[in-house]
Formats: structure tokens, sequence, C-alpha cells
């Protein structure tokens, strides 16, 4: 197992683990905006993603697949509103949308993500 890198774990999860060039991150909240409107949480939860990634060698430019857990469609706007200004230009990864109940009725959305590595 001395090929795979975990990241920030603990004994129940890793929140990343990198194994033969890809990154995968767990799903990521606002924990700070827990309870916050969605705008809020959706920037603590890109910055999140653009951290770990950072410490994964790889960034948002290398996204391969994300899955975004929403609590409540009507946040979608503020999500893609978001997402379009943080994703660059030409990198839009393989992406699903599902609408779930999440772990806390605090949180508005999770994204779970897998990246190439540089």
């Amino acid at each position: 197992m001395a090929d795979i890198q975990r990241i920030a774990g603990n004994p129940r999860m890793s929140m990343a683990t990198v194994h033969a060039g890809t990154c995968y991150l767990s799903g990521q909240v606002a924990i700070d905006n827990r309870g916050g409107p969605a705008e809020s949480q959706v920037a603590e939860i890109l910055a999140r993603i653009d951290s770990l990634l950072a410490q994964c060698g790889s960034d948002r430019s290398r996204l391969l697949s994300v899955q975004v857990f929403i609590a409540d469609l009507a946040d979608m706007a503020s999500l893609n509103e978001a997402w379009d200004k943080w994703l660059p230009s030409g990198c839009a990864p393989a992406r699903t949308t599902i609408q779930a109940t999440l772990a806390s009725d605090a949180y508005r959305l999770e994204i779970a993500v897998i990246a190439a590595t540089s």
C-alpha cells in the first residue's frame, strides 16, 4: 500500500487519496458556513477542493469527474453561477448532480471530486 497517498485522514476516512496518477477527494461540505446560504457554502466547498487538489499535486483544470449532492434543487442557480466562475474554460469534467438528503440539515450541498494529478 506504499503507492497510495492518504491526505488528512482519520481512522474512518481520508479527505483525499492519490493512486496511479489519480486524486480522489471525499465529499466536501461547508463546515465553517454550515447552516449559511448556498452561495457561502458553495464558495467554501470550492476553496476546500482547491486546497485538497493542491495537496494531491493537482488543480481544478485537471478534474475528471464531479458528483454534486444537493439538498434543494432551488440552490442549483447559486451552485452553477459559482461553478462557472471557478472552473477554467475548456476544463469541464463529467459531472453528476443528485438531489439528496445530506448528513445534516445544515448542509445545502456536498461535492466529491476525482482529478488527474500533475
